[in-house]
Parts: C-alpha cells; structure tokens; sequence
C-alpha cells in the first residue's frame, strides 16, 4: 500500500458544499471515495489559512492515488489539491543503498 498526505483547499463553491452538508457528511464521502480505489481514509482534518484539509490515505499504487485525485480535481470543488507520497524508514534505507549515475552541470 502506498500513503500520501493529501492536502488541500476549497473553492468558494467546494466551501458552500461544506457549510451545507458539514464536516462528518464529507468525512463520509471521503472514505468512500478512497474505499472505490481500494485504500482506506485514515485520518481527515480541517484547518484554515492557506489549506483548509489535510487527509491521510493508504492507497494499493500510485495508479489509485493518481485517479482519485484527477476525479476530485476534476469537480471543481478545489482551488489546490497535492498528495504528497510519505515513505517509511525501510523505505529511505532502500533508497540510501541506490547509487543513481549523476554528473552535476559543468562538472
């Protein structure tokens, strides 16, 4: 399973949407959104500022994280949408142990 951080912000109509159904309405249709990809919802808060959500999902693949994320961009609901990709300890151990080929430019 792959976890992202997904962290956003209404647009004025996303934000209408919200006052009318309310947080726990939204948190309802959150989990079933990332349940229909086959991954779990397993936190969502509000905020305010220049993000009004932050959301933490566990997706099967990157496939999964991209087509939820192009179904709720493409609502308009949102002004900004990031998921951010979380990695684990194992995960960056893996990474430390690759060697990628890179010549700095004008070296």
């Amino acid at each position: 399973m792959a976890k992202y951080l997904v962290i956003g912000s209404y647009t004025a109509a996303g934000a209408a949407g919200l006052l009318k159904e309310g947080g726990t309405a939204r948190l309802a249709a959150g989990k079933a959104a990332v349940a229909s990809v086959g991954g779990t919802l397993e936190t969502l808060y509000w905020g305010f500022g220049s993000d009004d959500f932050y959301a933490l999902v566990d997706v099967p693949d990157h496939a999964a994280a991209t087509a939820a994320s192009l179904k709720l961009s493409s609502s308009g609901a949102f002004s900004s949408l990031r998921s951010v990709p979380l990695m684990t300890a194992e995960d960056l151990d893996a990474a430390a142990k690759l060697s990628p080929a890179f010549r700095a430019p004008g070296a």
